[in-house]
């Protein structure tokens, strides 16, 4: 598995911006072999997931929350069914992957994404602290973006299939990010941990 802090895309945009990587984000291809992206796919599917809604409008993407939800909305943040068995696994191998102690992860994120469905502009909840994801199925790209005086410093991510990110730092606190929507069928795990006033 190839782990680096970012991929070669994103040094690529860093250096057409001419500045450095940025800081808190990690990034590795292969972080699932095929038959288990297959697996989890398959389990994702068959979780319950349901339409994402944010205040009066419905997104194109399937989400399930586990260990904690975030009620968009009602802005209510509260307890949920834990994370199930099959993802357990994961989970951990995703804490040695960000470098978090054991049992670290508290919440899991599940999303299957309709054709045209993306994430728009945002930061994750403060009540969260370290975003770990696992992309599945088609590429995407995660883009990042932090104002300044005169506009927005820049750059994306790419997203392959069976890869993995976290978000720390500057990276996670700093930085907007997104999803840009794509036409293929993708499914995404986030898993985070509470950030310490939230425990």
């Amino acid at each position: 598995m190839k782990h680096s802090p970012v991929s070669k895309g994103v040094a690529a945009q860093a250096d057409l911006f001419g500045r450095a990587l940025l800081p808190g984000l990690a990034a590795a291809d292969a972080f699932v072999t095929a038959a288990e992206e297959a697996a989890l796919i398959a389990h994702i599917e068959d979780a319950g997931l349901e339409t994402f809604k944010f205040q009066q409008w419905e997104g194109k993407r399937l989400t399930r929350s586990f260990g904690w939800s975030y009620n968009f909305q009602t802005g209510t943040f509260a307890r949920a069914e834990p994370i199930p068995e099959w993802l357990a696994p994961i989970a951990s191998r995703a804490e040695r992957f960000a470098n978090l102690p054991p049992a670290s992860i508290a919440q899991a994120l599940l999303i299957s994404y309709g054709p045209g469905a993306g994430i728009g502009w945002h930061k994750d909840r403060p009540v969260f602290e370290h975003v770990v994801g696992i992309s599945l199925g088609a590429e995407a790209a995660m883009r990042f973006r932090r104002r300044r005086q005169d506009g927005f410093d820049r750059f994306a991510l790419p997203l392959a299939p069976r890869s993995i990110y976290h978000l720390s730092g500057e990276a996670r606190h700093d930085w907007e990010h997104s999803i840009a929507p794509i036409e293929e069928a993708r499914w995404s795990i986030t898993f985070r941990s509470l950030a310490e006033r939230s425990r």
